[in-house]
């Protein structure tokens, strides 16, 4: 209670000597000459004054920079806003463009199949891969209920991928071409020839080496003009492959066991690692037939 009469007393006599001031500097104000006492007077107050405002500025500073802070925060929220905004739109947009160009890749495979044969295609979406080396199985999401009979052939937009060896009513299971085994009972051989060069060129497509990852053509003739870089396509002439389908390039050439005939090892056009779509060929003459 005392210190507080007592700031209170000090408080009241600032006040005075202000007003004091002030008058003073008004009754003065057209002398050009100050007497000593007046000038300490001013100069006292002055020292006031200063002591006064010096800390009404900081505080005043203070509330300033407290205000700015405020504002800078409000911008870094709506900046960080944006920019997470940004990066959805941005991830949202790749997705876009990735989806558009793979479908503008499946159109343009079927439109360009369309025009060379009278072939349908329809897209599945591959669910499971067993890649054991005995009985490697690429599943489906296509099944007799969508059309699907075993022995389809079934390709990627880059190669031929296999034929269907199972049929359920909603799913089927496909024998890749990695699984043509000269040893196997249940492997088809492929009828194949040169893209460019069919009337001039013959071979079967009939084994594939899991440590290469080359398939082998056989029964070649020593007067063909299968050269390496060549594209191996189905030649149409067996009964489960329908023409034009792409195998793969030759990667090389040589003469076969006995000297008689040459082989070639060919390089998969399809990339089976990394199926997750693929089309099964229909057929419609095999359909009609098979009716």
């Amino acid at each position: 209670m005392f210190n507080w009469m007592r700031n209170r007393r000090i408080i009241v006599l600032m006040i005075v000597v202000v007003l004091f001031v002030a008058v003073m500097g008004f009754s003065i104000s057209d002398r050009k000459k100050l007497t000593w006492p007046e000038n300490f007077i001013l100069d006292a107050s002055g020292v006031v004054q200063h002591w006064f405002y010096k800390p009404a500025g900081y505080i005043a500073g203070f509330f300033e920079d407290i205000a700015n802070l405020r504002h800078l925060y409000q911008e870094n929220e709506e900046l960080r806003k944006t920019a997470a905004a940004y990066a959805r739109d941005k991830n949202k947009y790749n997705f876009i463009e990735q989806e558009n160009q793979r479908l503008q890749a499946a159109l343009g495979f079927t439109e360009r199949q369309k025009n060379m044969y009278d072939y349908r295609y329809l897209i599945a979406q591959v669910i499971a891969v067993d890649n054991s080396p005995i009985n490697q199985t690429i599943r489906i999401n296509l099944g007799s209920k969508d059309g699907i009979t075993t022995d389809m052939v079934v390709v990627s937009i880059d190669g031929l991928v296999g034929i269907v060896s199972k049929v359920d009513p909603f799913y089927s299971n496909v024998m890749p071409i990695t699984q043509l085994d000269e040893k196997s009972s249940v492997s088809k051989s492929i009828a194949a020839t040169v893209k460019g060069k069919e009337l001039l060129s013959f071979g079967m497509v009939d084994n594939y080496d899991q440590e290469t990852g080359m398939l082998s053509m056989s029964r070649i003739a020593e007067t063909d003009p299968l050269a390496e870089g060549d594209t191996i396509i189905t030649s149409g002439l067996g009964e489960v492959f329908p023409k034009g389908m792409v195998i793969g390039t030759v990667k090389s050439r040589q003469v076969g066991d006995y000297g008689l005939t040459h082989t070639a090892l060919i390089d998969p056009a399809a990339d089976f690692e990394h199926l997750t779509e693929v089309f099964v060929v229909e057929v419609p003459n095999a359909k009609e037939s098979a009716q």
